[in-house]
């Protein structure tokens, strides 16, 4: 094991430069030497990467984005795709390769495994906190406490002119930062994928709000529950009440990571090299509890990842 490769692919999180750092100085200290590939996965269509040296990530932690940038990648998706980027690795003479990002980075990383051999270890950074095998990843952290300083500041003002707001947040296919950020901003409502959307059922909760005196309220819901402008349009019909509609959109993917973000993108950068340098070949870093683990690289993909339900009905108590 002499050079190593990074790549940062899929979307950006918060925390994702922290992992970059943490990957080139712990391989730097350990004299090995780090290949950034540039632009995701098409970087290794487009022949693009460059050195990182231990001075070339210096500014970056508090960064939020990727310094290595990162486009939706097609062709890491064909067989004929694979075994380009494979052989282009081995042109390059990369020796292992760490690639950050969600459980698509992870498929087209194992994919590339099997084609080239070449050793891969997965360092999990998305916002949607949808990989399994972790109980966390880099960048959700940042992500909840963004949409939940929107959603405080929009409780004022629903507040204020005494209006119901729906708040969407990211997550096309998973709520758990829609439950988070809910449960944390004291929403009334929360909607997920996971559980069916009741529309009746939501719109009778707020009528008997109205009831017992309650004059404003907050909708939490992930993307994915269904169309946001259509459900604040019934609901508004339903209920006869002023309703709002807010998206807070990319917003929440950027910004300077938390605390949190960059100490776990610290503790997986670390981890990933160390798993290199033990002869590890097909792993993701991950955490269980206060542990820093690893679990085999295709269950992060191929499994689905659990959601606390019972923390849905928490926050249905707590905002009665």
């Amino acid at each position: 094991m002499k050079r190593i490769g990074v790549v940062t692919a899929g979307g950006d999180a918060p925390g994702m430069n922290a992992a970059i750092r943490a990957i080139v100085r712990s391989a730097t200290y350990n004299g090995l030497e780090v290949i950034g590939i540039e632009r995701g996965y098409a970087g290794l269509f487009e022949g693009r990467y460059r050195i990182l040296d231990r001075r070339s990530v210096s500014g970056i932690i508090n960064l939020g984005g990727t310094i290595l940038r990162t486009i939706r990648c097609e062709e890491i998706k064909t067989d004929e795709g694979i075994k380009r980027a494979a052989e282009f690795l081995k042109s390059i003479r990369i020796d292992g390769l760490i690639a950050i990002g969600g459980d698509g980075t992870f498929r087209g990383a194992s994919r590339l495994y099997r084609a080239s051999g070449i050793p891969m270890i997965g360092v999990p950074a998305t916002i949607d906190n949808d990989v399994a095998g972790t109980d966390t990843t880099i960048g959700f952290d940042t992500a909840v406490n963004t949409a939940l300083d929107a959603i405080d500041k929009i409780r004022d003002t629903a507040t204020s002119h005494e209006r119901i707001f729906v708040v969407e947040v990211m997550g096309r296919r998973r709520g758990f930062l829609a439950l988070e950020v809910g449960l944390a901003g004291g929403a009334e409502i929360i909607l997920i994928p996971e559980i069916k959307v009741d529309l009746e059922k939501v719109c009778d909760r707020i009528k008997r709000d109205r009831e017992e005196g309650k004059v404003s309220e907050i909708i939490v819901m992930a993307e994915g529950a269904g169309d946001s402008r259509q459900i604040t349009e019934y609901i508004a019909r339903e209920t006869g009440q002023n309703v709002r509609l807010a998206v807070l959109g990319h917003i929440q993917r950027g910004g300077v990571p938390t605390a949190r973000s960059r100490i776990l993108a610290c503790e997986f950068g670390y981890k990933a090299v160390e798993l290199l340098l033990t002869g590890e070949s097909k792993r993701m870093v991950g955490i269980r509890g206060s542990e820093i683990t690893s679990v085999d690289l295709d269950y992060s993909w191929m499994t689905e990842k659990e959601i606390d339900l019972s923390r849905h009905r928490l926050a249905e108590i707590l905002s009665l």
